[in-house]
This record gives C-alpha cells, structure tokens and sequence, in this order.
C-alpha cells in the first residue's frame, strides 16, 4: 500500500493560558491561509496551517485556564514579581531542548513527522518547545515568536528565536541589549482578528441592536472565558451601577459574555435600579461590529483585548488593580494618552463624570491611541514568516543556555 505524502505545513502554536495567546494563533494563522488562498509564491500552493495547543502535547496534562485563574486572588503579587523581574536583567535565557526533553516529547515527535515549514509561536511555553524540537530533530525551520502584551517576559528563547514580530519599538529596545540582532526584530503590531479592511454603518449597526443614534456608548468588557480575573472587576461595576443613570448623555452595554447567571444579575439590577441608559447583551457573535460603533470601553488591560480596542478606534478606561504582562499594557496606554485608568469604583465614576463633561477627552485618547493602532498586525505576521520560509534557520544542539545580556534598557 502507498502512504499519500503529507502536505507541506506551517504549525502555529499557543498555549490555553486564558484566552489571548489562542486568539493571536487564530489570527495569524487566518492570515497565513489567506496569503496561501491568493497563491503566494513563497510556500507550496498546499500548504496546510495548523493551529495547535503546545499543552495538548505535554508529558503531564494540567488545565492552562485554572492554572491562570490561580494568579487572580492573593497570589497576584507573586506573579507580578515572577514575570517582571525573572530573566529580564543581565542574566538572560537563550533556549534549549530542557522543556522539550522533560515536557513535550510528543511535540517533539509531531515535528519530526511533519517537517513543518516554519512555527509561529504566540506562548514562551510553545516557543520553548518548538526550539527544543527542532533541536532535537535537526530540522531547519525558522521559529516566530509572538509575544501578545506590550513588553516581553524573560523566559522567551531569545538567542534560538528567528524572528520576534513586536507591537511597539519599546519591545525592540528590551530586546536589544538582549542580545537579539536587529535583523531579528519586526514592529508588526498584535494579531488579532478582523482588525482591518471592514467598515461598519453606524447608524445601521446601532439600529440593529438597539442602541440609542445621540448618546455616547460605552461597552463594559466584563465577560470572558474565563469569569475569575473578573470577579474584582464585576465588583467594582456593581458599586458603580447606582451611578450611571446619571450619567444621561452616556448608554451603558454590558457584556457579560456566556455567563447566564451574571447577565441575570446585571439585568436584574438594572429593572431594581430603573437604569434606562443601560442595555444587558448575551453572547455577541459580531463583536467587530459593536465595538466599531461604540465610543468607549471598560475593560481590563489584557493584551488581546486592547489591542482589538485600538484597531476598533474605541478608547478605554483601563478598570482594576493590573499585575504582570497587565501592568506594562496599563503604564503604556495611559503614559501615551490612549487610555485612563481606575481602581476603585470612586476612581471610575469620577473619570466617567469627567468624560461625560468633557467628551472631547475621549476623541483625545482616540488620537493618542493611533500611535500603537497597527490594524494589519496578522497580515505582516504572516508574510514575515513565509520571507523566513527558505532560509536555513537550523542550530547547534544544547540542553540549557543561560547567557549575560546588556543593561535593560526599561526598569522592571
């Protein structure tokens, strides 16, 4: 019997870690099949993209999502500590084959199989086991990082990476005295999806779902996948809730995701309230749309979820106290004017008083927010990794390598 050759592929690889890194592969990977589609020369006309979650391949099977929910109460701290000062001084981590020798074996052996065309890698976690794969297999692959926040963390395989694709220059600069060559370095922006190419009627959209033509709307971001990193913030909104009736130029959207039991609250409080200026939605299924015809959020600081504010054009008050990769994006957004910032629900009323009055500040953080808008994010990704595609990106074999760096250009 004749076994089909396999066709030729690109792996793109995140780790289930919250929501973010997922949503980045997705979109770099639709960007790819898209170049694919419109027959891009440099790849095989075959050439399949696959999106996978490196933690499927672990030796040890643990939840990402819980793992990350455990870093929501009093242990935030801990963690705020353990992403920005590990690995990002002098003492720096290059790569090796250390986790995919203990972890990711499996993955190890998909690599082999498949002899993939490049791995684009929005995760250290995939990025560490991709590196450590193509060491041990003796391919010749070349590795895209993606990092998904405003700065980037310490454990990133620098010195094996080829390319890292960054969303500002200030990453360019951390990345610098890491030793990491210039020519390894792309200001690309986040992928995220549907970021460019669509416009939206406003007056239509607002029509469809009800929202009012003369008032400005302001979505309140309180529903993800996971519902723990929003406990403090739905907390925070309750105490806000009395409030907003008064704030009469202003309609409030709640988006409590799938959560049915929270959505029952919010709508509940808003009949005990009599809030009219406030509308309870489910699940949005064309978030783009929404977001496009809305004048500002509130929202945590994740990466994923700025990023796909400031490709919408929608202004943000940044709510709750920030940790880690989530700290950087708020001392980014707010130092450049391009967001504001509140922690407890006096703080937020306050700003919500304040653009209420004076709604020229929320056009203020829309220009201020142009700076870091990079809407073709996914498409630069993707054609940065098929230019990479025939170049010989093989490297020596090593377990760990630890290497001393530069003075980091940014305090931690």
């Amino acid at each position: 019997m004749v076994i089909p050759a396999q066709r030729p592929c690109i792996i793109v690889t995140h780790a289930s870690v919250g929501s973010g890194h997922r949503s980045a592969a997705i979109a770099a990977a639709e960007a790819l099949e898209r170049l694919i589609a419109a027959g891009d020369e440099r790849v095989p006309a075959d050439t399949e993209v696959q999106v996978l979650d490196i933690l499927d391949y672990g030796r040890i099977k643990f939840d990402g999502d819980k793992t990350a929910s455990a870093f929501t109460g009093p242990t935030r701290p801990v963690y705020d500590i353990t992403w920005r000062f590990t690995l990002t001084g002098r003492l720096l981590w290059g790569g090796g084959t250390s986790w995919a020798r203990i972890m990711f074996k499996k993955f190890t052996e998909y690599v082999e199989e498949r002899s993939p065309l490049a791995i684009v890698c929005t995760h250290i976690t995939a990025a560490n086991a991709a590196v450590g794969a193509r060491m041990l297999t003796g391919q010749a692959f070349p590795i895209v990082c993606v990092p998904t926040d405003y700065e980037i963390e310490g454990w990133w395989p620098h010195k094996e990476c080829d390319l890292f694709c960054v969303a500002t220059e200030g990453m360019a600069e951390t990345l610098r005295p890491r030793r990491v060559p210039e020519r390894k370095m792309l200001i690309t922006g986040i992928p995220v999806r549907g970021a460019a190419g669509v416009e939206y009627d406003r007056d239509a959209v607002r029509e469809r779902l009800g929202l009012p033509q003369d008032k400005t709307v302001v979505l309140v971001m309180a529903g993800a996948h996971l519902p723990q990193p929003y406990v403090r913030f739905r907390a925070t909104m309750d105490q806000t809730l009395p409030y907003l009736k008064g704030l009469s130029d202003m309609h409030f959207v709640f988006l409590p995701g799938r959560d049915e039991e929270y959505a029952l609250h919010l709508r509940r409080s808003k009949d005990d309230m009599a809030i009219e200026n406030m509308t309870v939605m489910g699940y949005v299924d064309d978030m783009p749309a929404l977001m496009a015809v809305s004048d500002l959020a509130i929202c945590k600081s994740g990466g994923l979820t700025v990023t796909e504010c400031l490709c919408a054009r929608l202004p943000m008050v940044l709510l709750g106290r920030s940790y880690g990769q989530e700290k950087v994006n708020t001392t980014l957004l707010t130092s450049l004017g391009a967001s504001m910032h509140a922690t407890t629900p006096r703080e937020l009323l306050g700003t919500l008083r304040h653009l209420h009055t004076y709604p020229s500040s929320i056009k203020a953080m829309l220009v201020n927010g142009e700076a870091l808008r990079r809407p073709n994010a996914a498409h630069d990704v993707a054609s940065a990794t098929f230019d990479l595609v025939s170049r010989d990106c093989s490297s020596r074999r090593h377990f760990a390598e630890f290497y001393w760096g530069g003075k980091p250009a940014h305090t931690r």
